[in-house]
């Protein structure tokens, strides 16, 4: 998945990820090593989501946390409401609400 990632996005082609889709951009990387989401504008399943269905021990890490971590530009809405945040080719939404809008946008991108 890194792989094509990397292909992907240095061939400008459309990535898009909803709720916990995002975690496979996490350790994605640009072939200098640069990490796919640093300087992105993007959101996902937000750690206040997490904490709200109580997982966050129950998971490897917090999704937005590790965004940042990465260098991303994290946009959070309220939990559970649509959002989606488009940077060029890369398309992601905060939660299952957002998928249509992620569905929405990604064919925009095309």
């Amino acid at each position: 998945m890194k792989r094509l990632l990397q292909e992907f996005a240095e061939a400008d082609k459309v990535i898009g990820a909803v709720c916990h889709g995002p975690a496979g951009l996490v350790n994605a990387e640009l072939k200098d090593g640069t990490p796919l989401v640093q300087g992105k504008t993007v959101t996902s399943f937000t750690d206040s989501e997490e904490r709200g269905v109580e997982l966050e021990d129950q998971v490897p890490f917090m999704l937005e946390t590790k965004l940042k971590e990465r260098g991303a530009s994290f946009v959070v809405a309220d939990d559970w409401a649509e959002h989606v945040q488009t940077d060029g080719k890369l398309v992601t939404g905060q939660n299952p609400q957002s998928s249509i809008r992620v569905a929405e946008e990604f064919m925009k991108a095309l």
